[in-house]
């Protein structure tokens, strides 16, 4: 039994969208975001609509509408390999702690969070893994919730990168779901996913023109590397001392591979909020240059209509780094939303089954009440 009326959302850690935008491709309604970043509230509120900017911490409860969903990419730096991995002792790791305060005070029916694969080994100071923490909490919280979280590859999902992301999805005990994470839709070999497929853009295509320039020592470096390359293809007498002394003993510093530079015909790797190439296969695979704004925006799985709109060309690099690929949150809408319809569904009709019923009085025998 499908609901006619779409189950409402209350969004955290919103950014400028991609974890939204992809649960309304699935059918739901954002009735209520929040994001302290003002750029990416800027392209929320261009593409998707209303959202509350600022502090989660300074939001009184009240403030929020009640919901049947809660969703939330709490901060996911602390918990990075590609940050510090100060994970709780960094202040943005116990954030998730707002989700679960906004979880009490509404009891939605579901909940979803997103973050990085980092999340699944982060201790607390006591030693305790971070993610059983969550897990726990969520099951305290009155009527208390059925908790789940899987490891998901984006790119099984059509979005045209390899991108590992852990997926939490909560359902009310009183619901009695039984929850599985959707099946690949996708297969690695598939063309679409390609870099190839994915950078051939439109002339006039929104965002397009707007490239960030590279760093003058990442301009010498970057036309010696071909096609599918890194770094390490770069002779040794052209590197700067510092990448010198990491060739020197690659062991020590594992091996890293700088200034990735992905084929027409390879998936592309994680696009990340820093967007440097010692970071992130962020270069075109043979303009001696990063990819543009609308070019990581479909390397994330955003629709070419959807804008990004702010007065910093890094800052949109940024939210899109930072960003929940679209794709990746229809699908898990949908397998969410199958399992709501199921279950109240199942609800309605015990009600009705119920009201249906002949009661039993002894003392008058057989009458039927419409409870």
């Amino acid at each position: 039994m499908e609901r006619r009326e779409p189950y409402k959302i209350v969004s955290l850690f919103s950014g400028c969208g991609g974890l939204d935008l992809g649960l309304e491709m699935a059918g739901f309604k954002v009735i209520w975001a929040n994001d302290i970043d003002k750029h990416a509230v800027m392209t929320y509120r261009h593409n998707i609509g209303n959202i509350v900017e600022g502090d989660i911490r300074n939001i009184d409860t009240q403030d929020i509408p009640d919901c049947d969903v809660v969703v939330g990419g709490f901060p996911c730096q602390p918990f990075s390999s590609a940050g510090n991995r100060l994970g709780v002792e960094d202040e943005r790791g116990t954030l998730y702690e707002e989700c679960l305060r906004v979880i009490d005070a509404k009891k939605p029916l579901a909940v979803i969070f997103e973050n990085v694969r980092g999340i699944l080994s982060i201790k607390n100071k006591d030693g305790s893994l971070l993610r059983d923490s969550i897990v726990e909490l969520l099951e305290r919280i009155e009527p208390g919730y059925d908790v789940q979280y899987k490891l998901l590859r984006a790119s099984d999902y059509g979005v045209p990168q390899q991108r590992y992301r852990v997926v939490f999805v909560a359902f009310r005990k009183d619901l009695n779901v039984k929850y599985e994470f959707p099946r690949p839709t996708h297969s690695p070999d598939d063309p679409t996913l390609t870099v190839g497929h994915i950078i051939n853009v439109p002339d006039g295509t929104p965002n397009q023109d707007e490239v960030w320039e590279l760093s003058p020592q990442s301009k010498k470096l970057v036309p010696y590397i071909p096609e599918g390359g890194s770094w390490k293809d770069i002779s040794y007498e052209i590197l700067p001392s510092r990448l010198k002394k990491i060739r020197d003993d690659m062991r020590k510093y594992r091996a890293p591979n700088f200034y990735r530079r992905f084929a027409r015909n390879e998936i592309n790797g994680t696009i990340t909020a820093a967007a440097t190439p010692e970071n992130c296969g962020i270069l075109h695979p043979i303009e001696n240059r990063r990819y543009s704004v609308r070019e990581i925006a479909r390397i994330q799985s955003f629709p070419d209509d959807f804008v990004f709109v702010s007065d910093s060309i890094p800052a949109k690099y940024r939210m899109i780094g930072n960003a929940v690929p679209p794709l990746l949150g229809k699908a898990i809408g949908e397998s969410v939303k199958k399992c709501l319809d199921k279950a109240l569904g199942n609800m309605e009709l015990e009600r009705e089954n119920f009201e249906k019923e002949d009661i039993i009085i002894p003392e008058y025998g057989q009458v039927a009440f419409n409870i």
